[in-house]
């Protein structure tokens, strides 16, 4: 079964590009503005969009993505209330949508209720960072009965066991985590990077996306000549986070949040594309 997912990698494979994948937390500031910000950025150039469901505890998470989801639960917000935002947003919108999601609240939800309204809102697949493949069979066999790409991380110490491992439980993309640490760290070097995705292309067939401190359109491009794909979180976080602020102090608005983040991502993507 092909997805949005697979289909935002092969037009960018026949059109010499590489995918564009930002990630935002749903419900910071409010789900209002998440579903403007879905919408803007697939107009700036986001390839695929990764929606992070706010955790008390998110392990694998920095400062700026735990205050944005401590903002985001300010409001309770929900995987149900995310799922019935993508439902809204589908009618405006076919950019392939990803949830970013802690396994706590889909073992609540339920794998098979969880893989089949996510699928039936037009959610195309989940990365669950505290879920490994040993650990996910249940998950995986609800995902795939209903079409769900199920998107699992290696890092910078995954030997070829792991990422061949990985490679088989893996739908949609592999998420290589390009530090050793939480998100919004350093970005390493970067010719160490691609050497490690280069290594893990060669166990596979599926597409490889980067993502962890990634901020500049300069480190996304030379992050690409390796990659399938580039993933940005904190650093678009962060330009929301400002937004807020800005709104909070009276000098500026929800709608300029959306154009600040858009701009970010579009020069995101004009990094991703040139020459």
């Amino acid at each position: 079964m092909t997805t949005r997912i697979d289909q935002a990698f092969k037009a960018a494979r026949n059109t010499g590009r590489k995918v564009l994948i930002p990630y935002i937390m749903a419900g910071d500031p409010d789900l209002a503005t998440t579903e403007a910000l879905i919408l803007r950025l697939a107009e700036a150039g986001a390839d695929i969009i990764e929606l992070g469901i706010p955790f008390s505890d998110p392990t694998a998470d920095g400062p700026t993505i735990l205050q944005a989801a401590t903002r985001a639960l300010t409001h309770n917000t929900s995987l149900t209330q995310v799922i019935d935002l993508v439902k809204r947003v589908r009618q405006q919108t076919d950019v392939a949508l990803v949830l970013m999601c802690y396994y706590n609240p889909v073992v609540q939800y339920g794998d098979e209720a969880f893989a089949r309204d996510a699928v039936a809102a037009g959610i195309d697949g989940v990365i669950i960072p505290d879920l490994p493949p040993e650990e996910a069979h249940s998950l995986v066999k609800a995902a795939r009965s209903h079409g769900l790409a199920t998107i699992f991380l290696l890092a910078p110490t995954s030997d070829t066991a792991r990422i061949r491992k990985v490679s088989r439980a893996a739908t949609g993309f592999i998420y290589y985590v390009s530090l050793a640490g939480i998100t919004g760290a350093a970005l390493p070097d970067m010719g160490d990077i691609s050497r490690r995705v280069s290594a893990i292309q060669a166990e596979t067939n599926k597409p490889v996306a980067v993502g962890f401190g990634i901020r500049t359109p300069e480190q996304a491009h030379r992050l690409a000549q390796t990659a399938d794909g580039v993933i940005v979180g904190t650093a678009l976080v962060k330009v929301i986070e400002q937004g807020i602020q800005k709104m909070a102090d009276g000098d500026g608005s929800s709608a300029d949040l959306v154009a600040d983040a858009a701009a970010y991502v579009a020069s995101l993507r004009a990094g991703l594309d040139s020459n």
